[in-house]
Formats: structure tokens, C-alpha cells, sequence
């Protein structure tokens, strides 16, 4: 698995291959489960001042997914220079409000990166052994 894009080896290797439908199926699994690691710790109060600041800050987001994306792409790029994350449009959870962003941002990439794994074990590991 990447850890980068939590993608499995066989959908890096192929992904030139894939058809537009495959890649939007394979999109909205790693969506789903960045955004439910996301919310877990994080919650969005502003929508527009987060899409304002991580325009104002030149990050990266794909604007038609989740907020939360955006989030973690602005966490991704600089989860040390913020102070007040009111001023970015979310607020952190009170069990993890005690917990650097960087370090916070390093525990939701650790947890996607696990749940990305634990559905392979499940379905793609379960399947392809089967084939054995």
C-alpha cells in the first residue's frame, strides 16, 4: 500500500489503466475513509472560511469533495502555523484538544493509512487467497 495516496500496489501499478468509473470508486472508498478518520477527531465550522484560508494559504483542495479533505490537505501543508483554528473555520475535539496539529494530523494519516489496510485484509487479502 502507498502511504502517501493509501492506495493498494495493484491500483498504483494499473492505475493508467483504470476507466474513469474505476478511479471514481477507488476516490470515494480513500474519501470515505479520510473523512470518517477526520471527523472522528475534527469538526468543520465554517466551511467558507476554511475554503477561504486554504485559498488565501495556496493550498492544494479539491474543491467538489468534502470539507474535510480540504482540511487535511491544509493540515498536510501546515499544521504548524496554526494558532487558532477558529480563524481556519474548524475546531478540534476536546480529547485531542491537548495534541499539536502536527502531531494530530500524524495520528489521522496513521489511522487512514490503517483502515485503508484493514479493508484489504478484509475484502482484497480474503479475496485474492480464495483464488488460491
Amino acid at each position: 500500500m502507498c502511504r502517501g495516496c493509501k492506495r493498494y500496489s495493484h491500483e498504483v501499478i494499473d492505475w493508467n489503466s483504470y476507466t474513469d468509473k474505476q478511479k471514481q470508486i477507488i476516490d470515494e472508498r480513500l474519501d470515505g475513509f479520510l473523512v470518517q478518520v477526520m471527523s472522528s477527531k475534527l469538526h468543520i465550522r465554517d466551511a467558507s472560511i476554511l475554503q477561504w484560508q486554504c485559498q488565501t494559504q495556496r493550498v492544494r483542495f479539491p474543491a467538489h469533495k468534502s470539507p474535510y479533505i480540504w482540511l487535511f490537505q491544509l493540515l498536510r501543508a501546515g499544521a504548524g502555523q496554526i494558532l487558532d483554528t477558529a480563524q481556519f473555520g474548524f475546531v478540534v475535539d476536546s480529547p485531542y484538544q491537548h495534541v499539536p496539529l502536527i502531531e494530530l494530523r500524524d495520528i489521522i494519516d496513521r489511522e487512514f493509512y490503517l483502515l485503508s489496510e484493514a479493508y484489504y485484509q478484509r475484502y482484497i487479502g480474503m479475496y485474492l487467497k480464495s483464488d488460491n
